[in-house]
């Protein structure tokens, strides 16, 4: 419990915690940027870390000259690209070897079919969307290696979505991050960063479990 309390508040006080750190560490601080932007989108099983709001943060740091604005865009977008193909390729690697191919009851060969043939077709989409969807851009490249979606097409969608969510989203915070507005309200921002996009996707799975049933009507 002691750490999630932690996490929360690193995650809701960013500015406060990065701010020190730069204080106390100075440039070690984009290889800690790094670092988490790498895990959040490179390990499946920490899509908790802070993503939208850490990227908000840096660039509002940014703006006021405590951060380096091209360094932080390159490191952070390098992070970002290298996390989904480590993603990926775990995705690639243990994918066929949990499902065991074609020798085990639990795999079923058409619906992996299914889902290599919408991730060739839809799978850009997704992965450009996910980027600015927490826990859904965690999950997006793994599951994309596990259908098998080419690894050219993977790696174009990576680098252009990757691009569009760190440039755009610290490039946003370096220009209105640090109104008096944003800087007095930024735990409320963080949590509609956290929030919203959660809610929609939840509502996207109701809309996607409720057509079915539509259809047999």
């Amino acid at each position: 419990m002691e750490f999630i309390a932690l996490l929360l508040d690193f995650i809701l006080h960013v500015d406060k915690h990065l701010e020190v750190f730069v204080q106390t560490h100075g440039t070690w601080v984009y290889a800690l940027l790094f670092l988490i932007i790498f895990v959040e989108t490179g390990v499946v099983v920490m899509p908790f870390l802070p993503g939208d709001s850490l990227l908000f943060v840096v660039g509002a740091m940014c703006g006021v000259g405590l951060m380096s604005y091209p360094l932080s865009i390159g490191l952070l977008l390098a992070a970002a690209i290298l996390g989904n193909q480590s993603n990926y390729a775990l995705g690639r690697y243990f994918g066929p070897r949990v499902f065991k191919w074609e020798n085990s009851r639990y795999f079923n060969k058409n619906a992996f079919n299914q889902a290599h043939a919408f991730y060739e077709k839809y799978g850009g989409v997704t992965l450009i969307a996910a980027r600015f969807m927490p826990f859904l851009r965690t999950f997006a490249p793994f599951v994309a290696g596990v259908a098998q979606m080419t690894r050219s097409r993977f790696t174009f969608f990576d680098v252009t979505g990757g691009a569009l969510w760190v440039g755009g989203i610290v490039t946003i915070g370096y220009f209105f991050g640090n109104f008096p507005f944003v800087k007095a309200h930024l735990d409320k921002i963080i949590w509609a960063m956290i929030l919203i996009p959660g809610l929609l996707i939840l509502l996207g799975a109701w809309r996607a479990r409720r057509s079915p049933a539509a259809d047999v009507r």
